[in-house]
């Protein structure tokens, strides 16, 4: 009866040990999150991904960035980070992404998540991974105005942009899309975040506006944990909702002292 006992002792502390383990690469979840939108796609693009979250109990911030240089846009997502007192996933779409990479350095960011979004290393700009692979015939990426802000060309936009929605909608993008002024590409990015916050990317792998190779080669190399969603446009966040936010909510179990599988 002795030994009985011992071993179902033995038998119970084993459990508890294995159970400890099975939760030890997990953090506790991270309430909130910030969306930031890229040139050209307004911020109400998040919406359906909005609606998501908070369904989910997640209190999200939509963030407005002014598209007029690196350090600007990069200043008004950091002015959103300190008005929450608590973690945060950071999440970015296309241009963003180099944002929240420089933003993302803040205390209070847990984890990255890179919705077809560049990923620079520090010292690096946005224009040599953009020129880094072909561009897709139907990118519409038009020279600067005489303004210097770059407009992606409305006659290609449903194709180069957001072949997977409607062609109805894709067109009122187009005409109430935000450009972006040229020299951003151009700006070296001061701190990457993604060295120290685990970080994940989505990739859209009918992206026509980044060469979803280029995608591959930055996550690649920061071991970002990559999401495919197969046949989706840059516009993803839009055409496929569901499963940007569940790549989110997945990034809010972490936190930057877990490690992240290898990509496979």
């Amino acid at each position: 009866m002795k030994i009985i006992k011992n071993n179902m002792r033995l038998l119970f502390v084993t459990i508890i040990f294995l159970c400890s383990l099975s939760v030890s690469g997990q953090g506790s979840k991270t309430e909130h999150v910030i969306l930031v939108h890229g040139a050209f796609a307004p911020r109400s693009g998040w919406q359906p991904v909005y609606q998501i979250l908070t369904k989910n109990g997640y209190d999200v911030t939509v963030v407005q960035i002014p598209l007029t240089s690196l350090k600007e846009d990069v200043a008004a997502v950091e002015r959103s980070l300190e008005r929450i007192d608590a973690k945060v996933v950071l999440v970015g779409h296309s241009w963003s992404g180099s944002v929240i990479t420089q933003a993302g350095a803040a205390d209070n960011v847990a984890a990255l998540v890179y919705v077809d979004a560049f990923q620079p290393d520090k010292g690096e700009t946005t224009l040599q991974w953009v020129e880094s692979a072909p561009a897709a015939p139907e990118s519409g990426l038009l020279p600067p105005d005489e303004n210097g802000f770059v407009y992606f060309d409305k006659a290609k936009f449903h194709a180069g942009f957001a072949a997977d929605i409607p062609k109805e909608q894709a067109l009122f993008m187009a005409d109430s899309q935000q450009p972006i002024a040229a020299h951003s590409f151009v700006e070296e990015i001061a701190v990457a975040a993604w060295h120290d916050k685990p970080s994940f990317g989505i990739i859209a792998t009918r992206d026509k506006s980044i060469n979803p190779e280029i995608l591959h080669a930055m996550y690649e190399r920061s071991n970002t944990k990559i999401t495919e969603i197969e046949g989706a446009s840059h516009a993803v966040f839009l055409s496929h909702p569901k499963k940007v936010a569940k790549v989110i909510m997945e990034a809010s179990y972490y936190d930057k002292y877990d490690v992240l599988p290898e990509n496979k």
